[in-house]
């Protein structure tokens, strides 16, 4: 089968995906920053240790070993998980190298297919606009959010914008978020506090999504040569109460506009990553992706539930 390039390899949610792909018997070109070697021996298994800020090293992998393994695909999600850093060095890795990608994958003699992860935070959650997040949706666009969700929407915008522009497919994969360790999730270390503070009087649904599906979603994009947008919405979506349940911790509900206050402290106390301020509005309005287009394009159906011990709304 064709060999793919797997960007940010080192993840909980890339590591997943390459042993579901050697499983499938593709060739894979792990990539990452780390020196050290974080696999398994594998006869079809390569890492490269690259530093994706520079535009010259992702010249050199693709044109050094992607060329020489004759990859077809490149699955890229390295992206910067530490929410409050910040500066030239963050962007780089999270929007320079996701074009550069692009435009060295269209001039690739071997490379056909391109597909991009990228997240369910990119859309604008308000009051006024429907709560079921369709592929068309408004973008979040604020300049008030935290750099690592401006650089979100931009790389996002980055990767959409070449569709169509060359005979590189292109497919974009929205994911609701993974909560999980070392995945950048929000939610995650949200609810790593033992008493968590939620908006009094809201109580929003969320779209959780396991990394089983999220890597089921990859391998079908992978498999298809369907081009465009695609939201990869979770098995279950749940209130936020329950979540901070099924987490074990306690609730408070707070006044909204002391919450901002409260979490900037404790972060300064403690050295949280969670940022109230990107989650203000999903905090109190719900977002639950409408994943109709990826059911009926690539055929995702969303099979694996958040093991919480709670009831959950699951999906039709």
């Amino acid at each position: 089968m064709s060999g793919v390039l797997v960007s940010g390899a080192t993840t909980p949610v890339s590591r997943a995906l390459i042993e579901a792909l050697l499983a499938e018997g593709r060739t894979v070109l792990a990539v990452a920053v780390e020196e050290r070697w974080p696999f398994e021996p594998h006869d079809r298994l390569h890492y490269h240790q690259v530093d994706l800020t520079r535009d010259r090293c992702i010249r050199e992998l693709l044109f050094g070993p992607a060329r020489e393994l004759g990859l077809t695909a490149i699955i890229h999600s390295a992206h910067h998980r530490r929410t409050s850093d910040s500066g030239r060095k963050i962007r780089a890795l999270n929007v320079e190298s996701t074009r550069c990608l692009v435009q060295l994958a269209e001039r690739h003699p071997t490379i056909e297919r391109f597909i991009y992860r990228s997240y369910a935070d990119v859309y604008r959650i308000s009051p006024e606009l429907p709560q079921l997040i369709g592929e068309d949706h408004p973008l979040e666009l604020g300049s008030w959010l935290p750099q690592v969700l401006r650089d979100r929407v931009e790389a996002d915008l980055t990767v959409c914008t070449a569709m169509g522009m060359g005979s590189l497919s292109i497919a974009v994969l929205r994911c609701a978020e993974v909560c999980a360790s070392n995945s950048g999730s929000q939610l995650h270390d949200y609810l790593q506090s033992r008493v968590c503070l939620r908006p009094l009087g809201y109580d929003p649904m969320l779209d959780v999504l396991s990394i089983e599906d999220l890597v089921h979603a990859l391998q079908l994009a992978l498999a298809s040569d369907a081009q465009g947008i695609f939201n990869i919405g979770g098995r279950d979506v749940l209130p936020l109460s329950a979540a901070i349940g099924a987490a074990g911790k306690r609730e408070v509900a707070v006044p909204g506009p002391a919450l901002g206050p409260l979490y900037r402290l404790r972060s300064l106390t403690r050295g949280s990553e969670f940022n109230y301020g990107s989650n203000r509005f999903r905090f109190h309005f719900s977002g639950v992706l409408d994943g109709r287009r990826a059911r009926e394009v690539l055929g995702y159906v969303p099979e694996h539930p958040i093991d919480w011990p709670v009831p959950t709304y699951v999906r039709d």
